[in-house]
């Protein structure tokens, strides 16, 4: 049996590869992790309003009624202005019996709806309709982009290219050029606006009177303004010495 000189052990392992860098980058590189943000605007297409109606009566029965009524002539103004039943969700409905104020040992139904408007033209005239219809809870507008991915394509490009040119400026001090993209991270967008709370045009408690000026004939103003958002993202950069 031969058997290899124990001096050539040393050789052999040194003859073996590398293990690869977990980081991605390979011998003789530097990595360069660069954060940076990116921002787009853009028009607002369609807006959520939340509306709705609190009504009281002597008993559940006379309470549910008025509300019911009340709701139907709301939904009806909608509808006159092309809002679609699909475009309508119940947010909240509720019955309750009125334990202190001079309402007391009645019934407060109330039914709270959001309603989508994709005419950004008549929403003031939405506003003022469904007030005059009999809604008296309001919330909105919240107002939206509905392809975001689209309008934010800019935000993202943007992103990136303020990445690469602050590693270019990196580089250049070190004396590095950038040879590959490594890795990218999507950081997520941010500055969507949350939906308003909703508020009451009128009062429900004869204990705590709110008063609300009566909506204007041509319609509540309304301006759809710019939405704004912003993307992050981290891009690491492979670079070597020039």
């Amino acid at each position: 049996m031969r058997h290899l000189p124990l001096l050539a052990l040393p050789l052999l392992a040194a003859c073996q590869p590398t293990s690869p860098d977990p980081r991605g980058v390979e011998k003789g590189e530097t990595l360069l992790t660069i954060s940076a943000t990116g921002r787009a605007e853009a028009r607002p297409n369609e807006a959520r309003l939340r509306m709705g109606v609190v009504s009281v009566g002597p008993n559940a029965t006379e309470a549910s009624r008025l509300n019911r009524e009340k709701m139907a002539r709301v939904t009806a103004a909608l509808s006159r202005l092309g809002v679609k039943a699909d475009d309508l969700q119940t947010q909240d409905l509720s019955l309750q019996r009125i334990d202190y104020g001079r309402e007391r040992g009645q019934f407060r139904a109330s039914n709270v709806l959001e309603a989508r408007l994709t005419d950004m033209a008549r929403v003031g005239e939405a506003v003022t309709a469904v007030t005059e219809a009999g809604a008296n809870l309001l919330g909105g507008p919240d107002l939206r982009v509905s392809d975001r991915e689209a309008a934010n394509r800019s935000a993202y490009a943007a992103a990136f290219k303020a990445a690469r040119s602050r590693a270019e400026a990196y580089g250049e001090a070190a004396g590095l050029k950038i040879v590959r993209v490594v890795n990218i991270v999507d950081g997520g967008e941010y500055g969507i606006p949350m939906p308003p709370p909703i508020v009451r045009t009128q009062s429900m408690d004869a204990a705590m009177p709110v008063s609300a000026p009566p909506p204007p004939e041509q319609g509540a103003p309304f301006s759809p303004g710019l939405n704004r958002t912003e993307v992050r993202l981290r891009v690491d950069f492979a670079l070597e010495p020039n």
